[in-house]
């Protein structure tokens, strides 16, 4: 259980998500994030000075990705600080966190920048020579898709490590289409009174489309709404399988960003001194070949150890879903209403650039916290390789 890492109510943000090759699919990743936190201290009034570290989240490589950390402080205004450069699939916002927090914990660091960010347009495609092969012909990478597409370590693509998830525990396209309508709307919560809930810490994104024109992204793009007749309509991805196009994730485009720091230093920068939020505990698993999606439990599982918690002390839970047969496992294992986790939305619903889709998550989730009077927020997934972590927070208001 940490002890000394906490989080300043409001000292964070994310950008919207764009679904990939819209309005984010131009820019690089690295720019694009420290530009947007650069605006975001400018509106706060606050001096980058104060940052004494960098953890920064990508998990496809931009141009000058070499110098990740270091470029991405110096062009948000904290050149003086250097940082490190993070990379864990899914969960890897979760752990720049957790990272930043331990620095506190020891006091290797008073006050660290806590950034994620991924494009998934356009992505990298990388080659690698090759003088033995037929012809001297190089060895080539699509970064996105072919890592979506085969696991290097069981050969199997991600949706059909949901799929023995689904097959062993028995869940059926029936249960996936329920649970996945109830996700869309309770996404479709967060713009109730013109988008209220996400105007507690969305922050705009600027993008430059000429040398003269820039325009704000205000607001998600590419979320399809669902129905239970369209999903009913929906077949299977894999061929006896039970998951449609409907109940998983989408590739998209975004960052988000927050500050970790002492108590006291928290208290000062809060944008209310009577809500505490405290880093608590941190859990991480590897599940058996080919079972992605059922990593979020054991993951949890440690957290809560850590913490001295059981689920029931939990007031709000989030998780990475990109399947919907995540969140049907979790519900199980953990003996909890699969209806009552990721309201006000999910990566399912908006989307996942990989590096910050956790750290949305984990934004939106101390929201709701808050916003239910404070309690314990835990937040769970799963990340490539079959690997999961979890991290919970208290939260005083």
């Amino acid at each position: 259980m940490l002890t000394k890492a906490f989080i300043p109510y409001k000292a964070y943000f994310s950008s919207p998500f764009c679904r990939w090759q819209g309005s984010m699919a131009n820019e690089n990743s690295i720019v694009l994030s420290a530009n947007t936190a650069k605006r975001w201290l400018a509106e706060k009034g606050w001096d980058a000075a104060m940052f004494d570290y960098l953890y920064f989240g990508i998990t496809i490589s931009q141009i000058h990705q070499f110098y990740a950390a270091p470029w991405a402080s110096a062009l948000m205004g904290a050149g003086h600080i250097p940082g490190m450069t993070i990379s864990q699939a899914c969960t890897t916002g979760t752990t720049c966190i957790f990272q930043a927090a331990m620095a506190v914990e020891t006091g290797l660091a008073q006050t660290p920048f806590v950034m994620t960010t991924d494009r998934t347009s356009n992505g990298p495609h990388t080659i690698w020579p090759n003088p033995n092969g037929p012809g001297g012909e190089v060895i080539s990478e699509n970064w996105l898709m072919d890592n979506f597409n085969s696991d290097p370590n069981v050969g199997m693509k991600m949706i059909e490590t949901a799929e023995n998830v689904a097959k062993e525990e028995g869940f059926t396209k029936g249960q996936c289409d329920e649970l996945s309508l109830i996700r869309s709307q309770q996404y479709e919560q967060a713009l109730a009174n013109d988008r209220e809930f996400q105007k507690r810490y969305m922050f705009p994104a600027e993008i430059r489309i000429s040398r003269k024109k820039t325009i704000m992204v205000e607001t998600d793009e590419g979320i399809m709404p669902s129905t239970a007749e369209g999903l009913a309509k929906l077949k299977p991805l894999i061929p006896g399988g039970v998951q449609s196009f409907g109940a998983q994730t989408h590739p998209a485009d975004g960052n988000a960003s927050l500050v970790v720091t002492t108590k006291e230093k928290a208290t000062e920068l809060s944008a209310d001194a009577k809500v505490s939020i405290q880093v608590l505990s941190y859990g991480y698993t590897r599940e058996k070949p080919g079972y992605m999606a059922a990593a979020p439990v054991p993951a949890a599982k440690m957290a809560l150890a850590n913490a001295g918690l059981g689920v029931k002390d939990i007031a709000v839970i989030k998780t990475h879903n990109p399947f919907i047969v995540n969140d049907l496992n979790l519900a199980k294992k953990l003996d909890i209403p699969a209806e009552s986790i990721n309201n006000y939305g999910s990566s399912m619903i908006f989307g996942h650039p990989q590096g910050s889709t956790a750290a949305r998550l984990i934004i939106e989730g101390i929201e709701e916290t808050v916003m239910k009077g404070g309690g314990y927020f835990m937040w769970t997934g799963c990340a490539a390789g079959d690997c999961g972590a979890s991290l919970i927070l208290k939260v005083d208001a």
